[in-house]
């Protein structure tokens, strides 16, 4: 069944310069939305949407409707500034998606490309977890914001390691007034000091555009998708954005302009309306650190003042982003994902309220406190996957009772169909390419058997062994591809990795 899907951008940098950066107007987070049906659909939901331009063609500019009507007072306190006019035509446009429209967006911070730069032939190991490290530099980058790092990126590159170890040191004198707040913060920046001895300068700072189409791709993947076309807002003739999702390896994209499909303008409204929101709630939340001091930093108890159809507008946007068509890359993000799980906790937390009076109950001075707590949770259970190097099938509902794993083999959905590992009394040799669990933790081995990979069980006196390596791995130390030599000798399991 073939599938139509068209993408479109907002908060694009075509270059990121020390002028971008330091811009009034400039935004961390680079965001893509991609909205997509079936072909047989595109009659009815182009209808739709035609329907929804023409009720508002008075906020068109140029002839088109896109997300620059969206202002960014707007949303100073999130949905509770919006007024009885303006709030029709979000509840109007978010209605628009619903079960057979199918939406992707991808949260990348500018910052985070450049540092994925800095330190690109550094890989994790099970002493040192890279990515946390890079997490940490760019976290502190966007909260300090410290004047002589950014310029040294951007104007002096080679003198960025000696600005950036000298910020990190004066930062960790001053969060010692702090400790039981910034505790975390100076054992990941003492690591780090440890690791700048060697690092590259980058040699580009142009945005990349791969990211979000790898995403992308994964969402195909996952909804076990082979038939579709992509069509991309036309941007010039360097066609940057196109060769980008080619080279992903994407098939069937175009670039179209968006004034002739209305798909396209759909993906830019979603991308503009989870960016203005998304914007504004990381302007409530950051802090003023200039005079170097730690304040906890909460949302204006305004954003919490809701009327029951602002409360309702919440819910719907919750309804969109977390519920409908919820495959596992609906959204993909980079290493630094900290607005878009603040953005996603305040769709949750809003939803949780049955109406506005339960918020008005619980006092509403209380709930930027309870909003911060719950946030904390989120990011907690965000840092835990970050630091999880293991890789995750994800198991396509294709009607087949199996599907490949990572390395090429067929994994059985129903587990108890999956041969068991051969193994005589002895020793016994394999090349092993990679080890791990099914859903209900049966350890498995995939082997090279005759150049074929070739998924086993493993027996259960090997879980044991199965965690710890999978243990190891998920702290970034790369094991396998390895010989393996699995013996059993009096009715004792032993393993070697040769």
């Amino acid at each position: 069944m073939k599938y139509i899907f068209f993408y479109d951008e907002t908060e694009h940098s075509r270059k990121i310069n020390y002028e971008t950066v330091t811009a009034n107007n400039y935004y961390d987070n680079f965001i893509t939305g991609i909205v997509g049906w079936k072909a047989e659909e595109d009659e009815c939901i182009s209808d739709r949407y035609l329907a929804f331009e023409s009720k508002y063609a008075y906020r068109k500019k140029d002839g088109e409707l896109k997300s620059q009507t969206m202002k960014a007072k707007d949303f100073r306190l999130g949905f509770a500034s919006l007024n009885n006019h303006t709030i029709e035509f979000y509840e109007d446009l978010v209605s628009l998606f619903d079960e057979e429209i199918i939406i992707y967006f991808s949260v990348f911070s500018k910052i985070e490309y450049v540092i994925s730069q800095l330190f690109v032939n550094y890989h994790s190991s099970m002493f040192v977890d890279v990515d946390y490290m890079k997490y940490s530099i760019i976290k502190a980058i966007n909260v300090y914001r410290p004047q002589n790092v950014i310029e040294a990126i951007y104007k002096e590159p080679q003198i960025f390691v000696k600005e950036l170890r000298s910020f990190l040191e004066d930062r960790i004198i001053k969060n010692q007034a702090n400790t039981a707040l910034k505790e975390h913060e100076n054992q990941a920046f003492q690591e780090i000091l440890l690791l700048l001895e060697d690092t590259e300068v980058p040699e580009t700072l142009d945005w990349s555009y791969f990211a979000p189409f790898d995403g992308f791709k994964k969402l195909l993947t996952e909804m076990n998708v082979n038939e579709y076309q992509l069509m991309i807002d036309r941007e010039g003739k360097e066609s940057h954005t196109l060769n980008s999702a080619k080279n992903v390896g994407l098939k069937n994209v175009i670039e179209e302009d968006s004034k002739d499909y209305i798909g396209i303008r759909m993906a830019d409204m979603l991308a503009g309306l989870i960016s203005r929101l998304m914007q504004s709630l990381k302007m409530s939340l950051t802090g003023d650190y200039k005079d170097g001091k730690m304040k906890k930093t909460l949302l204006d108890s305004g954003w919490f003042a809701l009327n029951q159809r602002q409360l309702d507008l919440y819910k719907k946007l919750y309804r969109v982003i977390c519920e409908i068509n919820d495959y596992w890359y609906k959204s993909f993000s980079g290493i630094y994902s900290d607005d878009l799980v603040a953005f996603v906790a305040l769709l949750q937390f809003m939803n949780h309220f049955s109406d506005v009076d339960e918020i008005r109950n619980s006092k509403i001075e209380m709930q930027p406190e309870y909003y911060n707590a719950f946030v904390c949770e989120n990011l907690n259970e965000r840092y835990k996957i970050m630091r999880n190097k293991l890789p995750i099938d994800p198991i396509v509902e294709d009607g087949k009772d199996y599907f490949y794993n990572q390395r090429g083999a067929k994994v059985y959905k129903d587990i108890n169909k999956q041969p068991m590992l051969p193994l005589h009394s002895g020793q016994n040799e394999f090349y092993v390419l990679s080890v791990g669990f099914s859903q209900n933790r049966t350890p498995l081995v995939t082997i090279s058997e005759n150049d074929k990979p070739i998924c086993y069980r493993l027996p259960n006196e090997y879980s044991d062994w199965t965690m710890t390596v999978a243990g190891v791995s998920s702290m970034g130390e790369r094991l396998f591809p390895s010989k393996v030599l699995f013996s059993l000798v009096g009715g004792r399991y032993l393993v070697d990795i040769l």
